[in-house]
């Protein structure tokens, strides 16, 4: 389940010794940016001033992961070695799915254990929203304890927590935060992984800093992570030395320790764990045809969506778009005060022509107005209510509608409840409703409600972070259904208390899961029954699992778990979550009541601090001293998932590696305002052409999209003319795109100060430091405020001239200039302003008023003196595909000036000099790769 991830502060404050106040108030951190931090030195012995803050000893997470279910145990200590008490802080990330299971502080020599207990009935619970603070996309909350330790003391602190890990895009991630705020001795991370069905994939990714995610650019784990790996277990250890430590963050802000694994499966059932009369029974089928979409978008473009906000929602849809697959179907609808459909009363195909034509109709949305959620809602669901009323019924599709938005309702209906009945009443449980949100201002209970109530996901997406990948992901886990309808039974009253059965759909890369309870132990056979929809038929699948044989998996397994009761707690943990999300989705305040009762003592029996319970602090006299509130929103379920779609964890496909290149730069070029200049080595001369466009224009420099699958876009951006000078404005490349769509679609869009780089991966890269990325045969290399350079297969290579300036002229931007380096990937077929010239025949000719004679060219210089000797009432022409284009001799000055080039100048335009005029090579968007009218 995908949806809203609240992050939360547990506040927790010592006054004195001997009292415990858990109830503060609620405050969000950000640990990246406390200006607080010691920067402690680098030397081994760390001398601590009386002064400072306590000293962190040591900080140590062991984690154990049995078949998915995950304990992790934190410690860290502190000593005071001050002659005055001061304030410890213990603080940890912890998933936001997870829940924690004890808290124990050990001051001096006295104990306090926490106890989760009943909450309070007159808790004044605050409804936090999320500060937006936190920019791993409410992946994780902050726990934070502060203490007053008493001078020359040691404090110990020990929290678990438990989770289970979700399947998401075909991989399981066991998320560890490594932030002790300090450079410390004694830091190791380790983590035992058993798997008894088999690990078939494994690896640990980079660190990741909730500030650098878009950013980073180390390829291999974190420094002295060691891998032990068998076919069913791993064993992971990471413990940097204090040197390491300083080199990856100098303030003791590490990051996140990653690991990312996947398992074996077999056709059939699925996996099912079974001990001491608890269940777990995990279903991930695999090699399934995937089922056609039936997808409607319903895209905010109310005011508050302008500028960043709906440039992140445009590129992410023309990647989606690009996704669709050719039996799905689909429609666009964009709200504010008014609906507008793109395809009125209907679903279309996804074509080439259909794709083009949605692509212009969102480059076109413009932010303004209100928002108008409910009856884009209904409109939305009218419209996919009656395509799928009017298909045949043989036929099978999964249906759905996407909704985003960054606001509240401001226009008709406003109120949230009403909203929802009139959703539920239009959807009628035909399709379901996916939403996200952008930002602070959303109603995300809204949203989460109308997710849940109508089988789909929610996903929440923080101001500050990138949008455009975040939707992409989120599509990427909806986007290839395998099954519908699914429906899980078991033996006739052999189970009980099972959690969710019934499914309305299967993705790619995820799983579901299910628990319960045996009613008889002693049974020697649990009937397991799998009923669902392909694309094509009705899949049926039947087993007797053998519950000693599921005992007997692993010996290990049976060992490592026995005491830890794994099933079982696995089981608490998936029923509290099922009870919270129905819990949520029932409007009935009488069921509310009794999935409330139900989950507070599930909580209490397995110690779980979730929203229906508090933690409470003893002292080793047994004396209670105070009390916490869950601070967890209760009107929010805390059993959602997050990805972070600015994935910083790259495959074995993909490196990362600082590179000092020479690059020999072509003359083939447009640069400055722009100045166009085609290289023909083996006439041994150059011709060079102008183009007026206008800001904004955005030009097809290279269209070889049907060949080597590579296209080149340049966005225009205006100044004013230079004093004195023949123009009223100047233009220059302000963004250049490189599209390549073989073997599979990759984008780069390059501006004068970042490189975003979409590929199998996502890199934001700056232009001011030199830094290369190689990923999925794509090489692209920036050398710090130069160039760009990108490398298509080994075959093709582009540079990108960075021009910045420091004090700029009103007449001047920063820009860039695009030169090809290498073509010889490119097909003969390639177009565009200056792709058509790559292949193409010319020759200079010299014409008078009796004959037409070609010019001799030995090399550029001697064909440059010759033109300067043109007699009177004779001319230059240059014939090119049968046309005759007069040109001057002119010269340019290219690559920063550092290189003049001798040319032949066609004027006005190059009219006659490239097929048809310069505004058939004018794109709708800079992601476009369609073929213009004169792009033969």
């Amino acid at each position: 389940m995908i949806g809203l991830l609240l992050v939360s502060y547990f506040s927790l404050a010592v006054w004195g010794q001997e009292f415990w106040d858990l109830s503060g108030d609620v405050d969000y951190l950000d640990p990246d940016s406390r200006s607080e931090f010691l920067r402690v030195p680098r030397q081994v012995i760390m001398s601590q001033r009386s002064d400072r803050k306590p000293h962190v000893t040591d900080f140590i997470v062991k984690s154990t992961i049995f078949s998915r279910y995950a304990f992790t145990a934190v410690s860290s200590t502190m000593v005071n070695r001050a002659f005055q008490p001061k304030n410890a802080v213990f603080q940890m990330q912890i998933p936001a799915r997870a829940f924690i299971s004890n808290f124990t502080m050990i001051i001096g020599k006295k104990v306090y254990q926490s106890e989760v207990m009943t909450k309070a009935k007159n808790s004044k619970d605050k409804i936090k929203e999320h500060s937006g603070k936190n920019s791993r996309d409410n992946e994780m909350e902050t726990f934070s304890v502060t203490v007053s330790l008493p001078a020359r003391t040691k404090g110990l602190f020990l929290l678990t927590y438990e989770e289970l890990l979700e399947r998401r895009l075909g991989q399981y991630r066991h998320v560890i935060s490594v932030r002790p705020m300090q450079i410390i001795l004694k830091l190791l991370v380790e983590i035992h992984l058993t798997e008894p069905s088999g690990i078939t994939f494994l690896e640990v990714a980079p660190l990741r800093n909730s500030k650098k995610n878009s950013q980073h650019l180390e390829a291999s784990p974190p420094p002295s992570t060691k891998i032990n790996r068998t076919t069913t277990t791993a064993h992971i250890r990471f413990a940097p030395t204090i040197n390491q430590q300083v080199v990856i963050a100098e303030n003791g802000i590490l990051g996140d320790f990653i690991l990312r694994y996947d398992v074996n499966r077999e056709l059939g059932v699925g996996d099912i764990q079974i001990q001491n009369g608890f269940f777990v029974h995990y279903f991930a089928p695999k090699d399934l045809p995937p089922v056609p979409k039936n997808v409607v978008f319903v895209i905010d473009t109310s005011a508050s969506m302008a500028g960043k906000k709906i440039k992140q929602t445009k590129d992410a849809l023309f990647t989606i778009l690009e996704d669709l697959r050719s039996n799905d179907h689909f429609n666009i609808i964009n709200f504010s005060g008014r609906i507008k459909v793109w395809q009125n009363g209907k679903l279309v195909p996804v074509t080439r022509e259909t794709v083009r034509d949605a692509k212009k109709y969102i480059y076109l949305m413009s932010p303004s107005g209100g928002t108008n959620i409910n009856d884009a809602i209904q409109t939305g669901s009218k419209l996919l209510k009656d395509y799928i009323a009017q298909q045949d019924k043989s036929v099978r599709a999964v249906s759905l509608i996407i909704f985003l938005t960054d606001g509240r309702p401001t226009i008709a209906e406003v109120q949230a409840h009403k909203i929802l009945n009139n959703t539920r009443k239009a959807v009628e449980k035909k399709f379901c409703i996916f939403t996200l949100g952008i930002g602070r201002d959303v109603d995300y209970k809204l949203l989460k409600r109308m997710s849940l109530e109508n089988c789909g996901e929610m996903r929440r997406i923080n101001e500050d972070s990138d949008a455009s990948t975040l939707l992409k992901g989120f599509f990427d886990e909806i986007g290839t259904p395998l099954l519908s309808d699914i429906r899980v039974d078991y033996s006739e009253d052999s189970v009980e208390y099972v959690t969710q059965t019934v499914f309305p759909n299967y993705f790619n890369g995820s799983e579901l899961v299910i628990a319960g309870k045996l009613k008889n132990k002693t049974s020697d056979n649990l009937h397991v029954q799998v009923t669902a929809s392909t694309s094509d038929k009705h899949l049926m699948l039947e087993a007797d699992v053998k519950i000693s044989d599921t005992r007997k998996t692993s010996n290990d397994f049976k060992a490592r778990s026995k005491d830890a009761k794994l099933v079982q707690r696995a089981w608490g943990y998936l029923a509290i979550k099922d009870l919270l999300r129905s819990r949520l989705k029932s409007s009935n305040s009488k069921v509310k009541e009794i999935l409330s009762e139900k989950a507070k003592n599930l909580s209490l029996e397995y110690n779980f601090f979730t929203p229906l319970t508090s933690l409470h602090v003893k002292s080793s006299d047994e004396q209670n001293h105070g009390f916490t509130q869950s601070v967890v929103n209760e009107s929010e379920v805390n059993d959602e998932r997050a990805q972070n779609l600015q994935r910083i964890t790259k495959p074995e496909s993909t490196s990362l590696r600082k590179t000092k290149k020479t690059v020999v730069v072509s003359k083939t070029s447009a640069d400055g305002d722009p100045h166009f200049v085609v290289d023909f080595p083996l006439g041994k001369f150059s011709i060079c052409f102008n183009i007026d466009g206008e800001p904004g224009n955005i030009l097809r420099l290279v269209s070889d999209h049907e060949g080597s699958g590579v296209t080149v876009n340049g966005q225009l951006i205006g100044a004013p003319a230079p004093p004195n000078g023949h123009k009223k404005q100047r233009t220059y490349f302000s963004a250049i795109t490189i599209i390549v769509s073989k073997p599979s679609r990759s984008y780069i869009e390059i501006t004068p100060h970042k490189v975003i780089f979409d590929s199998r991966d996502r890199f934001i890269l700056s232009c001011d430091k030199t830094i290369e990325v190689e990923s999925e045969g794509l090489v692209v290399s920036v050398t710090a405020k130069s160039k760009v350079t990108v490398t298509v297969q080994q075959c093709i290579s582009f540079v990108i001239l960075v021009h910045q300036y420091k004090n700029p002229a009103p007449y001047q931007r920063d820009h860039l200039g695009f030169y090809i380096l290498n073509k010889k990937g490119l097909s003969s077929g390639a177009h565009g302003l200056l792709g058509q010239f790559l292949y193409s025949a010319v020759q200079i000719t010299e014409t008078t008023t009796n004959t037409t004679r070609p010019a001799r060219h030995r090399n550029q210089t001697e064909a440059w003196r010759e033109g300067s000797e043109v007699s009177k009432g004779s001319a230059i022409v240059l014939h090119i595909k049968d046309r005759l284009v007069p040109v001057v001799k002119k010269q340019r000055r290219i690559y920063n000036g550092q290189h003049q080039v001798n040319c032949w100048f066609a004027k006005n335009n190059a009219v006659n000099l490239i097929d048809g005029s310069y505004k058939d090579y004018l794109v709708s968007h800079l992601f476009q790769t369609t073929r213009s009218a004169n792009e033969h």
